[in-house]
C-alpha cells in the first residue's frame, strides 16, 4: 500500500475538508459536552474552586476557530486564572486574553506548560500518528489532568491492512488508558511517560468514512 508521510497528509483533500467543521460549539446537539461526554464548564469550575491560588489550565488540540474555547471561557467568572490554549492548522480571529490560538500542527507542536485538560474532539480521525499523539499529550498532563479525546479503534491498522483489534486495546490499557469502544472515546487520568508497542509506518487519506460518516485517516504501524 502506498502510505502517505505526514507532510503530505497536512495537504490532504480529507484534511481539508476537515477544515470544514470548524464552528463546533461547547453545548448543543454537536458540542464538546456531548460528543466528548465531559462538560468541559463545570470541570474547569471545578478545577478552580479546588485550585484557589494557581492558574488552570485547558489546552484544546484541533480547536478549528476555537468557538468552543471562547463560549467556555464566557461562562466561568475567574478568567484571570485560566489559561486556554487551542492548536488547529488553520488560524481563527483574535481571541480574548485568557485564550491563546497557535496555528500549528498536532503532530509537529510542543507545550511549553502542563494541562489540567486536554481535549481533542474528532481530531484524531485526521492525524497521521494517532498512537504518537496520545502518548505525547500524556506526557503533558498535570497530576491531576485528564485527557479526553474521540477515537476511532478501527482507523489504528497493522502493516497487512488489518485493523489492530486487541492487540491495539490491550496495549492501551496496559498504558493507563481507558477505550471504549462503543462511544469510541479515548481517556486517561495523569500524566505518564507512554510507550505504546507501535512503530508508525504512514497515514491512507483513502480511507473512507468510518463511524461519523466523514472521511477519514488511517494509520498503519507495525508491532514492536
Amino acid at each position: 500500500m502506498d502510505l502517505i508521510d505526514d507532510e503530505a497528509l497536512t495537504a490532504s483533500w480529507v484534511v481539508a475538508n476537515r477544515d470544514m467543521n470548524r464552528e463546533r460549539g461547547l453545548t448543543g446537539r454537536d458540542g464538546y459536552t456531548r460528543v466528548l461526554g465531559v462538560d468541559i464548564a463545570t470541570v474547569l469550575t471545578d478545577l478552580l474552586s479546588e485550585s484557589p491560588k494557581r492558574t488552570v489550565a485547558w489546552l484544546d488540540l484541533c480547536c478549528g476557530s476555537g468557538g468552543a474555547l471562547r463560549e467556555a471561557a464566557s461562562l466561568l467568572r475567574e478568567r484571570d486564572r485560566l489559561s486556554i490554549t487551542g492548536i488547529d492548522l488553520v488560524s481563527g480571529d483574535e481571541p480574548p486574553p485568557e485564550i491563546r490560538l497557535v496555528t500549528a500542527s498536532v503532530t509537529d507542536w510542543r507545550p511549553d506548560e502542563r494541562y489540567d485538560l486536554i481535549t481533542c474532539v474528532h481530531g484524531l480521525h485526521y492525524v497521521g500518528d494517532k498512537l504518537g499523539l496520545l502518548a505525547r499529550a500524556s506526557s503533558w498532563l498535570t497530576p491531576d489532568g485528564q485527557l479526553v479525546a474521540n477515537f476511532d479503534a478501527a482507523g489504528i491498522r497493522l502493516s497487512g491492512g488489518a485493523p489492530a483489534g486487541r492487540r491495539l486495546t490491550n496495549a492501551l490499557r496496559a498504558a493507563g488508558f481507558v477505550h471504549d469502544g462503543r462511544t469510541n472515546r479515548i481517556h486517561r487520568h495523569g500524566p505518564a511517560d507512554v510507550e505504546l508497542p507501535f512503530r508508525y509506518l504512514g497515514a491512507d487519506d483513502r480511507a473512507g468514512p468510518n463511524y461519523t460518516g466523514q472521511p477519514a485517516v488511517h494509520s498503519y504501524y507495525e508491532p514492536r
